[in-house]
C-alpha cells in the first residue's frame, strides 16, 4: 500500500512539474490558442456560407456544429499529443532528461503523470476554444447531450494517450526534427478520421483505416450526442465506446513498451546527451 501511495505521489509530481512548465512558457499557450481559434473559425465560416454557394435547404446550424465538433476534437487531439511529445523536447532544451530517466520511479508512473496532465490541459484548452468560437455563432444546442460529449472525450482520451506515448519516441531519438516528425501521425489521423467530412466520401481503400483511429469513434459519439441528443446508454454511443476501450487497452501498453525500447536504445547510444 505504501508503495502504491509513493507511486501516486510521484505521478502527481510530474503533473505538477508539467503545470509549472506551462506557466513558464505561458506565451506559447496564448499563441497556440489564437492559432487554433483562428483555424476553427475559418473552418466553421465555411459551413456558415454553405447556402451562399447554392446549398439551398442545407441545415446551416447542423453543418456548423458538425465542423465545430471536428475542429474541437482535432485541437484536443493536437494538444494531448503535444502534451506528451513536447515535454520530451522541453526536457532536452532544459538538459534534464537524463535526470528524469535516472529517477527511482517506474516509467509507467512517469508517463501516467505526464499523460493525465496532457488530458487536463487538453480539456481546458478545448473548452476555451469552444467558448470563443461558439460566441461567433447563434447555435441551437437545445438537443445537445453534454453528458455524452464529456463521456466520449474522457474514454477517447485513453486511446489518444496511447498514440501520444508511441509518438513521443520520435523527439526522444531525433533531437532536431523529432517533434516535427510526430506531426505525421497527427496528420494521418486527421486524414482518415472524418474530422471535417464523413468517412463515406473517402476512397474505398482508405475507409478501413478509419477503424483503427480513435478519433473516428470519438467524433461519431460526440456528434451523435451534440447533434441528436443521444444518451450514453444508446446503442449508437455504445458502438463507438467499445472500440475506444479496445484501442485504449492495446495502445497504452504498446506505447509504453515502445517508449521503453527507445529509452534503452537512447541510453545505449548516447542520444540523451544531445541538447538543443
Amino acid at each position: 500500500m505504501s508503495s502504491l501511495i509513493h507511486q501516486a505521489r510521484a505521478s502527481y509530481a510530474f503533473f505538477e512539474r508539467n503545470w509549472n512548465l506551462t506557466k513558464r512558457y505561458w506565451a506559447w499557450e496564448i499563441v497556440w490558442l489564437v492559432y487554433n481559434v483562428a483555424n476553427a473559425l475559418s473552418i466553421t465560416f465555411l459551413g456558415a456560407s454553405a447556402q451562399n454557394w447554392g446549398g439551398k435547404g442545407v441545415d446551416t446550424n447542423r453543418l456548423i456544429l458538425f465542423l465545430l465538433i471536428g475542429t474541437s476534437v482535432w485541437s484536443y487531439l493536437s494538444v494531448t499529443f503535444e502534451g506528451v511529445t513536447d515535454l520530451i523536447t522541453i526536457e532536452r532544451w532544459e538538459g534534464t532528461i537524463e535526470h528524469t530517466f535516472m529517477a527511482p520511479i517506474s516509467r509507467f508512473t512517469h508517463l501516467v503523470g505526464s499523460c493525465w496532465y496532457a488530458i487536463a490541459h487538453g480539456l481546458l484548452f478545448t473548452f476555451l476554444q469552444l467558448l470563443i468560437v461558439g460566441s461567433f455563432f447563434h447555435l441551437d444546442l437545445a438537443r445537445a447531450n453534454y453528458l455524452t460529449a464529456i463521456f466520449m472525450l474522457l474514454v477517447g482520451s485513453v486511446s489518444f494517450i496511447g498514440f501520444g506515448i508511441a509518438a513521443s519516441v520520435l523527439p526522444l531519438l531525433f533531437t532536431e526534427r523529432g517533434s516535427q516528425m510526430s506531426y505525421i501521425i497527427r496528420a494521418l489521423l486527421l486524414l482518415v478520421s472524418g474530422v471535417y467530412y464523413d468517412i463515406s466520401v473517402m476512397p474505398a481503400w482508405m475507409q478501413p483505416l478509419a477503424k483503427v483511429s480513435p478519433a473516428t469513434y470519438v467524433l461519431t459519439g460526440l456528434r451523435s450526442g451534440i447533434l441528436d441528443g443521444t444518451p450514453i446508454w444508446s446503442p449508437i454511443v455504445w458502438n463507438s465506446t467499445w472500440p475506444l476501450i479496445i484501442i485504449g487497452v492495446i495502445s497504452v501498453p504498446v506505447g509504453i513498451y515502445i517508449f521503453s525500447l527507445a529509452e534503452r536504445y537512447a541510453k545505449r547510444t548516447g542520444k540523451l546527451k544531445r541538447n538543443g
